[in-house]
């Protein structure tokens, strides 16, 4: 069987992997070896933490929110249960919003869900 020279090949999937791997520190950054299983590993980090911040910035917005409800005298959960039942539709990132830079506006909504 002929002899197969995988040298133009094998030179860019190494590279490939050392450049994803800048940044890192130590022998992780240029020993191939390492890098590949450093690499490896913060790609699957990467994937899980997409998703995981969807999950963070809904539980930041929500605690925004119950914060501004519970000064305007109610809180997180009756307040979206009676934006649901006045057909106020707001999602929380919006009223996270509203709660943080415009306070009287959301005091408006609030009162306005209560009617």
């Amino acid at each position: 069987m002929a002899r197969v020279k995988r040298g133009n090949v094998a030179r860019k999937r190494r590279n490939k992997i050392l450049s994803l791997a800048k940044g890192f520190r130590g022998g992780n950054k240029n020993l191939f070896r390492t890098a590949n299983q450093r690499v490896m590993k913060a790609l699957c980090n990467a994937y899980r933490d997409r998703r995981r911040r969807k999950r963070d910035f809904r539980k930041l917005w929500i605690s925004r929110i119950n914060a501004s409800a519970r000064i305007n005298g109610t809180n997180y959960s009756q307040l979206i249960n009676q934006l649901k039942s006045a057909d106020i539709r707001i999602n929380r990132k919006m009223l996270a919003q509203l709660a943080l830079n415009e306070p009287k506006c959301f005091e408006k909504i609030v009162t306005s869900s209560k009617k």
